[in-house]
């Protein structure tokens, strides 16, 4: 078998490079060097503590400087990043650590008394990253080849139905995703790419290796801000962000009409589901170059991508498949033609090998020839444009028909009062289930009749929810995607009241 290896790519970049910027964080400006000879001092200390290559190290942390460093460290150690997702509970922490077989945890001294007790169960070591810097360093055998076929990290699923599920990324998976990216939208030597996506999510992380393997500065945050990221845009030469729909919703009602973006600022990559389509008229109509994208963790992020060229023709698209991804609609094993829905099937390098220690799963997900079936429902248009439904356990069948929610929220955010929504499935005698809909409006005045009236001209009659709830903010996830199971519970107990 051939071993496909390429140098260190924080090494290769900081002898191309190195007095380049890497990161911008806060106050401070890290060129590449700086940021090797830091992770590479990182992973010495890592090493003090016992940690080796192949041990599995769970992170606790938010964005920081730190966690960039240490994402870097364990890659020299060659040891597995399990990222974990800060905004869990304790015991769906504990749960993914053994899952995991994690020998090590890494975190925040502020972390320490949230995860106390998770450090005393078992055998797992824990350590504060600010700690670990008060350490001498140890040598250690360095990584200087990255063989792209070993694992680099373990990412768990959202877990939206039963237990979450560790998806296995390797090297190779994330070194194609981000030179995938750059065939689909283009390198410029002036591009700087805004990071407030949590780095323990894909869609953040894959933005780390971008900068490494592009040579491109990222401007750090440690969470989104819609005002500093505007301010990023406007006054301090991003050129590139990422953003789901609530977050693009939010940078645009900053942005006046008459205004605009700079002209350097060339690319509003969207991902995280179908975007409403009334938000990506209003970001047509203020000039914003919205580029639409579909991937998911088992993708290492996007493998679906429009164009730029293409960006206004088709609107509502998640584009083509990005160079050396392929993409399938299924319906009952049966390959669906133009325009017909189905389940996406995707294949390609950057689609992970499989869920650790998951063997149902990957017998039940993923073919033997590498296609993965993503859960997601779509089509593909006659021009081989791909179109996001929604997702197959969200499908609502009601008196036979499909009704997807994520329709049925874009055309509720398109109301001026409503800033989200959020739609389910509830049971019913008559018609197996009906659409409900959890509203976050502007005004205290909207009435459940003004919403109905607004949809009649938008919606079949048996798309529109049968039933309505006013809430302060809807349940989502790290990645901003709406907890569609969180409402399900919600709309139980408020059967059960």
């Amino acid at each position: 078998m051939t071993t496909h290896t390429i140098p260190h790519w924080l090494d290769k970049r900081a002898h191309l490079t190195p007095d380049k910027v890497a990161v911008y964080f806060k106050d401070q400006a890290v060129t590449f060097q700086q940021l090797q000879r830091q992770s590479f001092i990182f992973a010495q200390q890592l090493s003090t503590i016992g940690i080796q290559q192949g041990h599995h190290v769970a992170v606790y942390a938010h964005n920081s400087l730190d966690l960039v460093r240490l994402i870097h460290a364990l890659s020299y150690i060659g040891a597995v990043g399990v990222f974990l997702n800060t905004r869990l509970t304790r015991d769906e922490i504990s749960f993914q650590i053994k899952d995991a077989k994690c020998s090590y945890i890494l975190y925040e001294q502020s972390s320490q008394e949230f995860l106390g007790s998770i450090e005393e169960e078992g055998s797992l070591a824990g350590y504060a990253m600010s700690t670990i810097h008060s350490l001498e360093e140890t040598p250690f055998n360095r990584v200087e080849e990255i063989n792209l076929s070993h694992l680099h990290s373990i990412l768990y699923t959202s877990g939206t139905t039963g237990n979450p599920k560790g998806v296995m990324l390797s090297y190779g998976n994330h070194w194609w995703s981000a030179v995938s990216s750059a065939l689909n939208l283009g390198l410029s030597e002036e591009d700087e790419w805004l990071a407030s996506l949590p780095l323990f999510h894909v869609g953040g992380m894959s933005i780390l290796f971008k900068s490494v393997i592009y040579g491109m500065p990222v401007h750090l945050y440690e969470s989104f801000d819609p005002e500093h990221v505007h301010e990023a845009i406007m006054e301090k030469g991003v050129t590139m962000v990422s953003v789901v729909s609530v977050m693009l919703n939010k940078l645009l009602q900053l942005l006046p009409p008459s205004e605009g973006y700079p002209q350097a600022f060339r690319c509003m990559l969207l991902g995280g589901g179908p975007a409403p389509k009334p938000l990506l008229e209003e970001a047509h109509a203020k000039n914003v170059p919205v580029i639409q994208t579909f991937g998911m963790t088992e993708t290492a992020s996007q493998i679906v991508t429009l164009s730029a060229a293409d960006a206004l023709h088709k609107l509502g698209s998640a584009g083509k498949p990005l160079f050396p991804a392929q993409i399938k609609i299924e319906d009952n094993n049966q390959k669906q033609p133009p325009n017909e829905v189905g389940e996406i099937v995707v294949k390609g390098p950057m689609v992970t090998e499989g869920y650790f220690e998951r063997p149902e799963a990957n017998e039940k997900s993923i073919t033997t020839d590498g296609w993965l079936y993503t859960g997601d429902l779509g089509y593909v248009d006659e021009e081989g444009f791909v179109y996001v439904v929604d997702r197959r356990k969200d499908l609502i069948i009601s008196g036979g028909e499909n009704i997807y929610p994520a329709e049925i929220e874009g055309a509720l955010q398109g109301h001026k009062d409503i800033i989200e929504a959020g739609v389910v499935g509830k049971l019913d005698e008559r018609w197996g289930q009906v659409p409900v809909a959890f509203i976050v409006a502007e005004e205290d005045y909207l009435s459940i009749d003004d919403i109905q009236v607004y949809l009649q001209d938008k919606l079949a009659k048996y798309k529109i929810p049968k039933h309505f709830y006013f809430v302060k903010a809807l349940p989502r996830t790290a990645s901003n995607k709406v907890k569609r199971r969180v409402l399900a519970d919600w709309l139980k107990k408020k059967e059960e009241s």
